[in-house]
């Protein structure tokens, strides 16, 4: 059963905003039949003993606590800035 006709494929050409050949287009459409097919036999996996899976390496995201600090950073980073004037960054100037 084909499941990508030529109105679904020119709505994916749309959405996608491509513009393909007549030969793109049914490369395509073979590919993503292919893609369904495949996606058909993930269906039939048994997956109910099988934990969710966020990352593949296994990675725990460290969080830190929050520290507030009301210290004003502004003579740090003019310190590091290639010029400045009057307690403002110097940038060139932009037309």
């Amino acid at each position: 059963m084909q499941r990508i006709d030529e109105e679904t494929m020119e709505r994916v050409e749309l959405l996608a905003k491509l513009s393909l050949s007549e030969e793109e287009r049914a490369c395509t459409m073979a590919e993503l039949e292919k893609l369904l097919a495949y996606m058909d036999e993930l269906k039939e996996l048994d997956t109910e003993h099988v934990d969710a899976l966020v990352h593949v390496l296994g990675q725990v995201n460290v969080f830190r606590e929050d520290e507030v600090t009301n210290t004003d950073g502004s003579k740090m980073l003019l310190k590091n800035a290639p010029k400045s004037k009057a307690g403002q960054l110097v940038v060139p100037k932009t037309i």
